[in-house]
């Protein structure tokens, strides 16, 4: 204050100026202290201000077809089928029908026991670029009804346009050894399992493959490898006994596994339990797990179940 005081006689200012610019002075000062003081609020409200500006940013990136298709195909992922039916009436709504919308939808009317609608989804694709997806959804549908031998020609239409997708090939695969074609199994199901060393399905459907042409020795090294639970093992076997045939002989013309060809997958499986839930092919007792900790590239199905009587929700 004596300073402002010091002020009056030299600069001819009245009282009530330097009372003035006193108390701007004072205000400056407070305002440093508080600042000084309290770093933390203001580094929270520019923090506050980022994640603001960020989700205003993330929110436009969402309001696009493509990124609401991802955001549906994650809900898949999880198994929320019925609400993902919500959310494509919802993206159709605002950019209308295309094949992509088109495929998830047919996806999700399968798995929500709606095959009607599912079939005529699916055929829907078969004249645009997803034609692949028609397909495989087609043979999917058909293994459901029982039809294991149709499955295969319908999933091999696909496996055509597709030729690297382990999870088609595995599918593949399964077909074949359910309409009892070993031989043409074998090629798809070595295919998915090299492609996909990791896979819990290829893996398990390869061990299928090995009980049902009387390769068990193979069968158990495979197993043995990739540290498969005993459920899992239990699941395999009671399958291959509904698919053998005694004295097969695609099992003499089919060579066993090298033991350097094992697949190097997971070697935490105890760590992390398999999933066996119901089958998306219902009734049929077929076999395939997945390790929950490595989805699949294409929005996930529901493992196959050992149990053939199971039904579990879509």
């Amino acid at each position: 204050m004596k300073a402002i005081a010091s002020l009056m006689p030299a600069s001819g200012l009245r009282v009530s100026e330097c009372v003035a610019i006193a108390c701007l002075v004072l205000a400056m000062a407070g305002c440093a202290a508080t600042k000084d003081r309290y770093p933390a609020i203001e580094d929270a409200q520019q923090r506050q201000a980022f994640e603001n500006a960020n989700d205003t940013k993330t929110g436009a990136n969402i309001d696009t077809q493509a990124t609401y298709i991802k955001v549906v195909e994650q809900m898949q992922q999880q198994g929320l089928w019925f609400a993902s039916l919500a959310h494509i009436d919802a993206l159709e709504q605002r950019w209308g029908t295309t094949p992509e919308s088109t495929r998830v939808r047919a996806d999700a009317l399968r798995q929500t026991g709606q095959a009607e609608l599912a079939e005529a989804a699916y055929k829907r694709l078969l004249s645009t670029p997803l034609e692949s997806a028609g397909y495989r959804g087609l043979g999917l549908l058909a293994g459901a009804r029982g039809n294991y031998a149709e499955a295969a020609q319908l999933l091999k239409q696909a496996q055509r346009r597709t030729p690297t997708d382990p999870l088609l090939l595995s599918d593949l695969g399964y077909a074949n050894l359910r309409a009892g074609r070993f031989e043409e199994a074998r090629l798809p199901l070595m295919q998915a399992l090299q492609l996909q060393p990791d896979s819990k399905q290829a893996q398990a459907n390869v061990a299928l493959y090995l009980e049902a042409t009387n390769q068990r020795e193979q069968a158990t090294a495979l197993m043995d490898v990739n540290r498969m639970p005993e459920a899992t093992r239990a699941a395999v076997r009671e399958a291959a006994a509904q698919i053998k045939v005694p004295g097969n002989p695609a099992a003499a013309a089919v060579p066993a596994i090298a033991g350097n060809g094992a697949p190097s997958g997971s070697r935490d499986d105890t760590a992390l339990p398999l999933a066996l839930k119901a089958s998306r092919w219902a009734g049929m007792g077929g076999v395939r797990t997945a390790n929950q900790m490595n989805p699949p590239a294409l929005p996930a199905e529901t493992p196959f179940s050992p149990n053939p009587t199971s039904r579990g929700t879509p």
